[in-house]
């Protein structure tokens, strides 16, 4: 009973070929690395000049910015005066202890940028940091 079937003589391949999976991210790699310098376009703020070393960053802070006719945002979002507390606390879930970056156009009144800090700080929020140019010699 010698029943013999015409099966190749090659075993079925088991190993995964990850060549098109390199390739791809390879790809995506590339896109990622070229549009995100591109996200972090935000208002355009003329900053002042300071020779203070620059903080750590342990996590994506707030930032709030002041352009030179005196409109505040959050982000890259024009927020109404008496509103941006709420709108801090709602993006912050309510954790004072978030860390906040203040950006002052150096056109606008000192004044303004202090009124602002004082409402963070006022509204409990502990880490509150004015953001300055490096000083260039």
């Amino acid at each position: 009973m010698g029943f013999q079937l015409n099966r190749s003589s090659k075993k079925p391949m088991s190993e995964i070929n990850v060549t098109p999976f390199v390739d791809v991210m390879l790809v995506l790699l590339i896109i990622f690395m070229v549009t995100a310098p591109l996200l972090t376009v935000g208002v355009q703020v003329d900053l002042p000049e300071s020779a203070a070393d620059s903080l750590p960053d342990e996590q994506e802070p707030l930032t709030l910015s002041i352009n030179s006719k005196g409109e505040v945002f959050i982000q890259e979002h024009q927020v109404a005066f008496e509103k941006i507390i709420p709108k801090i606390l709602a993006i912050s879930k309510n954790r004072t202890d978030t860390r906040i970056y203040v950006r002052g156009d150096k056109t606008i009144n000192y004044g303004r940028v202090l009124e602002i800090m004082g409402m963070l700080s006022g509204a409990g929020f502990s880490k509150v940091a004015l953001i300055s140019e490096p000083y260039k010699n």
